[in-house]
């Protein structure tokens, strides 16, 4: 990939950068993005700290990531402006943060400013003390008053600060010490004694229920997550309750991101999020995470629902990372951003991803110009770039052309080549290169998934020289690290690493039934009950034992675009428990929903990622044991394939040859200790809650 030019208008006549900061000596793209603006920037490092306690300055933390629309907006206004840029050098220490590199920092001071606003988000702007300690802080500021119809503008807010952080440094003091009592606080007093119920997960249904939207599916709002509605959790509902309403939500909010604007026809994957309620207009970054979990809930409602549809999506949308997002070793990049330049240079949002009626007009001839403009919804607008969705009218289409759905889809999809095709001569939109390990788990699991339930060997390939990366890159001395970005780690490890990749391993041994795996998630979550597991009281810290450079050890447990560290941790736990039937994988599981049990009972629908281990820990477990004679693994397909293509919760699948495979795997799991091959035929053992039928040799019993 070439490297992107400075992204600063400061530029002499040789087009050389006029300023250049500390943040020239970072990898992180998005620190990178900001190595030319006119503010002395710092990383988050000790000097900036040293600094602004021998200068007695007040500190602006500022925290984005590379593909955020409105951090751009707050550069171009305010960092690249001279006079605010000089304020700030001579006022303050300016400190950048990448939020993606330091989750941890980013997860301490948006609860700041959620504690001292009532919301959050990105770009954040928190004021701290030298002590790291904050006492103001926001989100996006305009530059100046008045601009954006805003009454308080950035330059304003800054004088006004500095000001009282020198004139009344007992009250700036008093702030930062109430503030960060309460991030304290809400660390330590989570802890509860009553082991939540699966009547909790019926209270979160009807939370999900009341807020659903029955026309556009996803929840009611002015913009669209696909976060925001947890499929899978909604999924394992219907598979034990068969509560149809539930089901129409899954589909319905499936249905309508898969044909929306949110969806890349051309190039496929998903955008970020749509700032309409009808999933039409996207934010037009692409996250790494957001293709990978929304892969996983297309593959599991195919194996819920049988849906062609579904199955195509998740092949798609895994297709799109293998070509698009992988880097030549292994590894998945981070993200593609929201802007792009325009032929004249200029930055625009969504302009790679939209499309002229014109331009549609002069890749095509009448006839099938016409029919695409159909299918995707183009209006008459002269020089309006619009975004493809899927306009539903494809029976309007075929009759007026009299075409068949099969010649219809025939030209939908010679069409998006040229498209995309086309597409790739426009300058391409920014790209974060990161690889973040957390959400390459994330893709190592989409793809065993999908290996398993499509049959797709390629996809399991991918999955396994993805964790050969991360073993050959982020492993070091038996301790992971979070980000990989030219040829250097990041900072080490925290909790969404360690569980992510332990789930990963879980989900590669369920897709190949080779019990390396099994034992490599056991090896990561004994790092995590060394380093993250608070023993004493339950729950996990989001940061290791042997990190001390935050104000506060928090553990994180409301999922936001991916379901928190503590909710994967005690997952991991329950299926550990489930294959290995040890009773402290139970216990720990048991241990942190016990501990998270407060905020649970008061709102489960924001702890959504923790509810599937009530399920796991009080459901009857269902174990599918299959053993075949010594070199005949091949033989079991024809159970596999039966069993591939449904979807149940709490199930467990385990197949073994007979020989030292089996004697190794009896070691490990009790379930097959005791059975064998019967007559030397392939043999599936069914069982339910260590209650047991007839063995089957027939796939038809089945």
């Amino acid at each position: 990939m070439e490297k992107n030019p400075p992204r600063t208008r400061h530029l002499d006549a040789n087009g050389k950068p006029e300023y250049t900061n500390r943040l020239s000596l970072e990898s992180s793209p998005y620190l990178l993005q900001h190595a030319h603006n006119p503010v002395n920037w710092y990383p988050w490092d000790d000097e900036a700290f040293k600094t602004a306690k021998q200068l007695d300055r007040p500190i602006l933390l500022s925290i984005g990531y590379s593909t955020c629309h409105w951090c751009h907006v707050m550069e171009e206004e305010s960092f690249e402006d001279i006079e605010i840029a000089t304020y700030l050098n001579e006022h303050y220490i300016a400190v950048k943060i990448d939020r993606e590199e330091r989750p941890d920092i980013d997860s301490i001071y948006m609860k700041a400013v959620v504690a001292l606003q009532g919301s959050g988000g990105w770009p954040m702007t928190v004021f701290i003390t030298w002590d790291k300690k904050p006492f103001y802080g926001g989100t996006y500021f305009p530059a100046r008053d008045g601009d954006r119809g805003a009454s308080l503008g950035f330059l304003t807010l800054l004088k006004r600060l500095d000001e009282a952080y020198h004139k009344d440094k007992q009250a700036i003091n008093k702030a930062g010490h109430q503030i960060t009592t309460i991030l304290k606080e809400s660390s330590e007093n989570q802890s509860g004694n009553a082991l939540p119920t699966k009547e909790l997960i019926s209270k979160s249904m009807d939370s999900y229920k009341n807020g659903f939207d029955r026309k556009n599916g996803g929840l009611i709002g002015r913009n669209k997550f696909p976060s925001s509605l947890p499929l899978g959790l909604l999924m394992r509902y219907y598979q034990t309750s068969r509560d149809d309403q539930v089901l129409d939500m899954i589909t319905l909010t499936l249905d309508k991101m898969m044909t929306g604007g949110i969806h890349d026809h051309v190039g496929r994957g998903f955008h970020r999020y749509t700032t309409d309620s009808i999933w039409l207009t996207p934010h037009y970054e692409k996250m790494l995470y957001d293709n990978a979990l929304l892969s996983i809930a297309y593959t599991e409602a195919y194996q819920l629902t049988g849906n062609e549809k579904y199955r195509q999506t998740s092949q798609k949308t895994l297709d799109y990372l293998l070509k698009e997002v992988q880097s030549p070793e292994g590894g998945f990049y981070s993200a593609t951003d929201a802007d792009s330049l325009t032929p004249e240079g200029v930055q625009e949002e969504g302009y790679f991803f939209t499309w002229t009626v014109e331009e549609i007009d002069g890749l095509f001839d009448k006839k099938t110009s016409k029919i695409i403009k159909l299918y995707y919804g183009l209006k008459d607008r002269e020089n309006q770039r619009q975004i493809l969705h899927i306009s539903g009218q494809s029976d309007m289409i075929t009759k007026e052309f009299a075409i068949t759905s099969e010649e219809l889809e025939n030209i939908i999809t010679k069409a998006n080549q040229t498209l995309y095709e086309k597409r790739l001569n426009r300058k391409l939109p920014g790209l974060d290169d990161k690889i973040v390990l957390s959400w390459n788990s994330l893709v190592i699991s989409a793809l065993a998934k999908a290996g398993f339930a499509f049959n797709e060997k390629k996809y399991i390939d991918a999955a396994i020289q993805t964790h050969a990366f991360i073993f050959k890159n982020l492993w070091q001395d038996q301790k992971l690290f979070h980000s990989f970005k030219d040829n250097k780690t990041g900072h080490q490890g925290f909790l969404d690493d360690y569980a992510f990749l332990a789930a990963a391993y879980i989900d590669l041994y369920e897709a190949t039934f080779d019990i390396a795996w099994l034992l490599k998630a056991i090896d990561i979550d004994d790092l995590i009950q060394k380093k993250f597991e608070d023993m004493t009281h339950g729950g996990f810290f989001m940061t290791s034992a042997d990190q001390n450079d935050l104000i506060a050890r928090e553990k994180p447990v409301n999922d936001g675009a991916i379901p928190s560290g503590n909710a994967i941790a005690a997952i991991n736990l329950s299926r550990l428990y489930l294959y290995t039937d040890r009773k402290t994988y139970g216990q720990r599981a048991e241990k942190t929903l016990k501990y998270f049990s407060g905020p649970l009972l008061k709102s489960p629908a924001y702890m959504s990622g923790m509810l599937p281990v009530i399920e796991l820990l009080t459901d009857p477990v269902k174990e599918m044991v299959i053993i075949t004679p010594e070199g005949q693994k091949q033989k079991a397909k024809s159970f596999l394939d039966i069993l591939r293509k449904k979807f149940v919760a709490g199930q467990i699948i385990i197949m073994v040859q007979e020989g030292k495979e089996f004697d190794a795997v009896s070691k490990i799991l009790p379930q097959v200790r005791g059975r064998s091959a019967l007559n030397g035929l392939v043999t599936l053992y069914p069982c339910e809650e260590k209650v047991c039928r007839q063995p089957i040799t027939d796939p038809a019993a089945l």
